[in-house]
Formats: C-alpha cells, structure tokens, sequence
C-alpha cells in the first residue's frame, strides 16, 4: 500500500498551494480532490489583492493578510517558473468610490479603519479618481486611492499550480473525495478515499466548504457555504485600467479584456445556481460605477461558494489529534492568503517555529467553544 509523508485534502488554491510547499521540501504529497482541483470557490473567484480591512469584522485579519501580500511576488515567481504558465499578477492599484449622501463620512471611516494597518490608502478628489479612471461614473462623490493593492486571474493561477504540482511529482487523486480521517488514538495515520485507506503521515484539510462535512471534522471546522454570484462581460470601451469598486461591488479588469464584476453575499446552502435578483445586483453596482458598460456584452454568469466560519476568519494550523493540520475556512479571502497559509503548514508539518501569532486562527477555538457549552448543558442538568 502506497504511504505519503502528506496527505492534502481540497484542491482549490489553498490545498495546492500547500502541496506546492510541502514538495519543495521533497515530501511525497498527494493531493485529494471531490473533482478536478481548482473548479470550487478559487474557479470563481475575482483575483482581487485587497490586504486592507474590507469588514469590521476582518480587522484580526490585517497582520496575516499584509503577511501574504509581502508573500505574492515570490509566490507567484516560483509558480509561474515550475508550471512555465503566466497567471497575470500585477500591482497596479485599486480606486475605491464613494456615492450618496454620506460619501465623505463613509470615505473617512474608511481611511480611520486603514490607519494604523501599514496598508496605505489616499482620500482623493473626484477629479483626480477620473484622471486614474475616465470612465468613472458621474455621480461619484469622493474616492480613495489604494495604491498597493494587487491582482491574479485565478483561473490562470489555478492552471499554472496544477502544473506546478505536476512538475514536483505530487500525485493529484481528482474525482476522490475523502470521507474520513484515519485516526489510531489520538493519532492521526491517513485518509479514506474512494473508500480506499491512504496512509500519511499527515493529513492537511483544506476543503474549503466542503471540511465540515468530512466524518467528525465539523468539531474543529464548522464551515459553511457563502454563495458569490459573478458576471463577466466584454465591450470595446470603456477602457478600465485598475480594479474598481464601491460598497455595492467591484470591477475587475482582465488582460484578455474582459471585465469580471460582482458580488453577492448568501446563505443559499451548496446551491450554485445564479439568479435574476443577484445578477441584478452586480449590475447596478457595475453601472453605479461604470456607466459604460451599459452596453458591454455579457458573455459568462456563475457562482461559487465561499467556506465561511462562525466568526469569518480562517482555521489554520495543527489541533489536538497529532497529524492532523486545518488550513480552512478562508471565507473571502483564499487568493490573498495562499501564499502565507502555505507558508505556515510548510513549517507547521516540519516542525518549525513560525513568527507570526495565529492562535486566534486555531480550529481549536471552536472545539473548545463546543466542548465548554456541552459541560454547561450537562452541569444545568444535574442542578
């Protein structure tokens, strides 16, 4: 029976970039899929490179976010050397708008929430976002200025590290979900595949979504599927250089010259589906911003779901069960915290010390929650 040194559960951008890690250090890797690696959340993804707080409740977040996005450049040089494929990343800045009423108050509490992050953000005049974008709509009040943000076409990338993968000999198992964990004790010794036991020395679970439903890992990851609805669409004008957004969406330039424009948040369970009253959305704000693109083609809709957590921020790192690593639950922000998240189980599964402090990430936090509310029930019982 042939044993791994790691077993990576999920191919999306998260799993594989983990693998690529993991096979630079000569491991033997194999990497398990439910399908073809990279057709989930990473396939419908935007690309967008945003290390600034984009929530309040993402402000934890920063420290690891501006980590990863220190990481890119590298990341992404070595992905494109080892596969031979472009991904086409850039930096080339992001020009966030503010409409209505409230627009100045709105652009100050974001500047307010950027301070202090070492992410720069510039308040600028509307006059000034139109030199950076013409094609800015008219009814902009104020805007701000991002000028370090970045972006990747994930397709592109996810192409490139299947490649990259291959070319570092890790066996890619698609059409093979894992519907266990093999555990000895508190030990964990591989996977169950295709009903089939993979032993490994390690097991690393990122299925985005899908980890809660693997066997009892709901304990440790209590994941949950957030649909995003996306459009694509194609025109001859306006030319738009940079990413593009506001409190209502965002759009997304490609080299190939479409523009990638979304998103939704929901609670739709794992249905894919796109509907009239999501794409509706995307187009308002797409219009609120550009409104050239009111006669742009569109030429693609889909949805993809993104693995969201009880409190929004990621799993990562080992647990309680020896062999056992989380790298999950990355929410809206799985093309941005590749690099760093592969980093960080690189060195967890060699037993490095890491320099950065992500007890707050640990998937032991939910397990704890679980187990303290399970002994208050059973102690109001007895009383």
């Amino acid at each position: 029976m042939k044993t791994f040194d790691a077993a990576v559960v999920g191919g999306g951008v998260i799993g594989s970039s983990i693998a690529f890690e993991l096979a630079g250090e000569k491991l033997r890797v194999a990497l398990f899929d439910r399908q073809q690696p990279g057709q989930e959340a990473s396939w419908a993804a935007a690309g967008m490179l945003s290390p600034g707080p984009d929530a309040s409740d993402a402000e934890a977040l920063v420290p690891l976010s501006r980590e990863s996005f220190k990481l890119y450049p590298e990341f992404i040089s070595s992905i494109e050397s080892a596969s031979g494929r472009s991904t086409s990343f850039a930096r080339q800045g992001t020009l966030h708008a503010f409409f209505g009423p409230h627009a100045e108050a709105e652009s100050e509490k974001m500047a307010a929430a950027y301070q202090g992050t070492g992410v720069p953000i510039e308040l600028i005049s509307v006059a000034d976002a139109r030199r950076l974008e013409a094609s800015l709509g008219t009814s902009a009040r104020m805007a701000a200025w991002l000028p370090e943000e970045g972006i990747v076409d994930p397709r592109l990338l996810m192409e490139a590290l299947t490649a990259a993968l291959q070319s570092r000999g890790v066996e890619i198992r698609a059409d093979s979900p894992v519907t266990s964990i093999v555990r000895e004790g508190k030990r964990c010794e591989g996977v169950v595949a295709g009903g089939k036991k993979v032993p490994a020395g390690c097991v690393i679970v990122a299925a985005g979504s899908f980890s809660a439903g693997i066997d009892w890992l709901s304990h440790y990851a209590p994941t949950r599927p957030v649909r995003g609805q996306m459009v694509a669409m194609r025109g001859l004008s306006p030319n738009i250089r940079h990413v593009m957004r506001c409190e209502k969406g965002y759009v997304v330039p490609r080299k190939d010259g479409r523009i990638i424009a979304g998103s939704t948040l929901e609670d739709a369970g794992f249905s894919k589906h796109v509907t009239p009253g999501g794409i509706s959305k995307i187009l308002e704000a797409t219009l609120e911003l550009v409104p050239g693109l009111a006669h742009a083609e569109i030429i693609e809709t889909w949805a993809g779901l993104r693995p969201g957590t009880p409190d929004n921020l990621p799993i990562l790192g080992p647990t309680d069960i020896e062999g056992l690593f989380l790298a999950t639950g990355h929410y809206r922000n799985g093309i941005l915290l590749a690099p760093i998240t592969a980093r960080l189980l690189r060195e967890w599964v060699l037993g490095r010390p890491v320099q950065l402090d992500t007890r707050i990430f640990s998937g032991l936090r939910f397990a704890e929650a679980q187990s303290n509310h399970a002994g208050s029930k059973a102690a109001s019982v007895i009383h």
